[in-house]
């Protein structure tokens, strides 16, 4: 090799206590998918509740399982909770199911009941299952959700201490560290047994409400006590935090009894469960076929009211789940002082930034004539960092996200430095290599605050490998959003639009300038891609490596520039989510798909899509003079960040664009390409609602 390596890798403090302390790792990246709504609030810090799925798998018939599950996620939502009903589908975790996916689990015969040990074959094998509430709590920590709602937990069968016929979910609760909330343990199982394993697993057991008495399932009563006892929501949740604060590998278990108007007779259930544990002997019924053979006989012998109540504390489960869920939030953000991840306590999925890092010189005429020939012009030179990469990572990093950044510098005098200025950012894993040269760029700007010329020495930048940007290849897979600059070789963008297509993910493409704009473009790969933010100079070039047709000539009406911009995206959104024009003092142009109101900034499922009807917005730039500008080479970053920003803390798409233009104005008068007065207080929804705002303008482009 020509250059010797060194890949800065995890040398901060911050960083081992990302990856040591409450971060959850998520498996591998092929085995493991978040639904992008769950994701968003994963990052935003909202509460998100668990659901498992081998209820509807293995629980109840069709299409009463489909329909349970449908009402339960409601349930979740009408009390400020965000659902994440996890399953397995060929071959890969999911948390959080689309409706489809639901019906797909619920009336499906040969999928597989899910826990720990089965796993690894399930996934390997590529098939489909529900996941038990070991498999559920394994996902769901993983994915840094620390709230799981059930029906019942499984326990100790009865007859146990001759079978050792003991479930899983007992161990997993003494080892992975996620609350479930249950109506206790299932009443076919040996409760006193059940409680007692617990407590060898150093499980926190607490029943909620007003009584220590621990629930059986379809009854309130159970005749043995819980060790603990939590009032309401607020109580469970301290609780929750101070095992979480703790470190302790073991989870904690909420019992919460069946609503005694719904409740099942304790002496009709118990005659059930002997009557059909009798009937299982005689069949030799085991194992993970016992239960849901159980539960069916007991509905049957009890002529569904079994499934009444079963269907009951379910409801009723979420209900509290989903209050505690969102107590747990409350009290988490105010320990941390803020909902937004920071560096060196985040606890949530990180956006990842691929792109460039440069040193830039900024010189800035002083007179509004440039004189040729040689001669030298008065002004003012300043040396910046930017990169449109760089920009973008260090402004989502002072809105508070804190992306990953992926980028190459030199071990030259220019690194130290650009290392230095950006303490504030996720810099753990910068390549920095001997015998290379930190990509610099030099521009000059007009008295007017316009780009005349920039002149860029970045061979560095091919460094950007698809070798590299692999080794974070987890990373990539769980990040809400990736973004990744027209500077990185085009191999490399190939990569990780290939990735997006095989695992569903956000991705932005910042075509930086005009020649390289085209580099996704020369394939199908773009079709991989959610969102791009063209200038209109970059928007003719995609076309023309498209093969569209272009305008005869530039048209100088405002109106006619608009026309222009929507027409040149209008072929880009039959794959694309969003085009975002960036038209400089005319502000930014948003095309996308509506369907009644705004343009949506996420992407819909394909019926919505099919439905929605493409328009284009055009949100006017905030006001400023020529004066006040002085350097324009980080507002288009600043613009997408802002609302990217604003799109991952689930703001409106209105409220997004403006956090955008907000950012934008700030850099404009900054010598730096990222306004240092750039933060989650000047930028942010309470900032833009407090504005008055130009009139928007809509197109349809149908």
């Amino acid at each position: 090799m020509i250059a010797k390596i060194s890949c800065r890798l995890a040398r901060r403090v911050s960083t081992e206590a990302h990856r040591t302390t409450q971060v959850r790792r998520f498996l591998h990246g092929a085995y493991f998918r978040i639904q992008p709504s769950i994701q968003e609030a994963l990052v935003e810090g909202r509460p998100v509740v668990a659901l498992e799925s081998t209820i509807i798998t293995h629980g109840m018939a069709y299409p009463q399982n489909l329909s349970m599950a449908r009402e339960v996620e409601k349930i979740v939502m009408r009390n400020g909770a965000v659902p994440a009903t996890i399953g397995i589908l060929r071959g890969q975790i999911h948390v959080g199911l689309t409706d489809e996916e639901l019906q797909f689990l619920a009336s499906s015969k040969n999928v597989v009941k899910v826990s720990r040990r089965d796993l690894p074959y399930v996934l390997s094998q590529g098939l489909s299952g529900g996941t038990t509430v070991s498999g559920t709590m394994i996902a769901a920590h993983k994915a840094g959700i620390p709230v799981f709602v059930t029906g019942g937990i499984g326990g100790v069968h009865r007859g146990g201490e001759n079978t050792l016929d003991v479930s899983a979910d007992l161990t997993e609760l003494g080892r992975t560290p996620v609350a479930v909330v249950s109506a206790g343990v299932k009443s076919i199982l040996d409760i006193g047994r059940t409680l007692e394993y617990l407590e060898t697993q150093g499980v926190c057991v607490a029943a909620f409400g007003e009584s220590r008495m621990f629930p059986a399932f379809f009854s309130s009563q159970s005749g043995f006590q819980a060790p603990y006892r939590v009032q309401d929501e607020e109580e469970a949740a301290k609780l929750i935090a101070s095992t979480l604060e703790l470190g302790l590998s073991s989870g904690v278990l909420i019992a919460v009894p069946c609503p005694q108007e719904q409740a099942a007779p304790g002496q009709l259930i118990e005659d059930a469960i002997q009557q059909a544990l009798s009937e299982a002997r005689s069949k030799g019924i085991t194992g993970k076929e016992l239960t849901p053979f159980l539960l069916q006989k007991i509905n049957e012998l009890t002529n569904g009211k079994s499934l009444d109540s079963n269907l009951a504390l379910i409801q009723n489960n979420a209900r509290v789940g989903s209050g505690i869920a969102v107590a747990l939030s409350k009290l988490q953000k105010a320990t941390r002082k803020g909902s937004l991840p920071r560096r060196g306590d985040t606890t949530l999925p990180q956006p990842v930034v691929i792109g460039g890092t440069n040193v830039d010189f900024i010189a800035k005429a002083q007179n509004s004539v440039i004189l040729g020939g040689g001669q030298t012009n008065a002004g003012r030179v300043r040396r910046t960092f930017g990169g449109v990469g760089r920009n973008l990572a260090d402004c989502l990093s002072r809105l508070g996200l804190t992306p990953l950044f992926l980028s190459a510098v030199g071990k030259d005098e220019h690194s130290e430095s650009i290392l230095h200025y950006c303490h504030h950012m996720d810099m753990s894993a910068i390549l920095q290599l001997e015998g290379k040269s930190t990509a610099t760029y030099s521009a000059m700007i007009t008295s007017a605050g316009e780009l005349s010329i920039g002149l860029g020495d970045m061979d560095i930048h091919q460094q950007i490998t698809e070798q590299y940007v692999s080794q974070f290849k987890e990373n990539l897979c769980r990040a809400p959003l990736v973004c990744i600059d027209g500077n990185v070789p085009l191999s490399t963008i190939q990569y990780i639009c290939q990735l997006a297509r095989d695992h569903q993910l956000a991705v932005c493409y910042e075509p930086t300038d005009e020649n390289k704009a085209s580099k996704p473009f020369l394939s199908d790969s773009w079709k991989a891609l959610t969102y791009i933010s063209p200038n209109l100079q970059e928007l003719k070039a995609i076309n023309r490596t498209l093969g569209n047709p272009l305008p005869a000539e530039a048209p100088s009406r405002l109106e006619d520039i608009i026309k222009m911009a929507a027409a040149l995206a209008r072929p880009l959104l039959s794959h694309l989510c969003c085009v975002v024009v960036t038209l400089g003092a005319h502000g930014v142009l948003l095309c996308g798909r509506s369907l009644g109101g705004s343009i949506s900034l996420r992407p819909a499922p394909h019926e919505q899509t099919a439905a929605a009807s493409l328009c284009a917005t055009h949100y006017p730039a905030i006001p400023i003079s020529r004066e006040e500008i002085v350097n324009v080479s980080g507002a288009g970053d600043s613009l997408m960040a802002g609302i990217a920003a604003g799109m991952l803390a689930n703001h409106d798409t209105d409220t997004c664009v403006r956090m955008g233009l907000l950012a934008a104005r700030f850099s404009l008068c900054s010598y730096e390409p990222i306004s240092p007065e750039i933060s989650t207080s000047t930028v942010s929804q309470e900032q833009v609602q407090s504005k008055p705002w130009p009139e928007v303008k809509v197109w349809k482009l149908d």
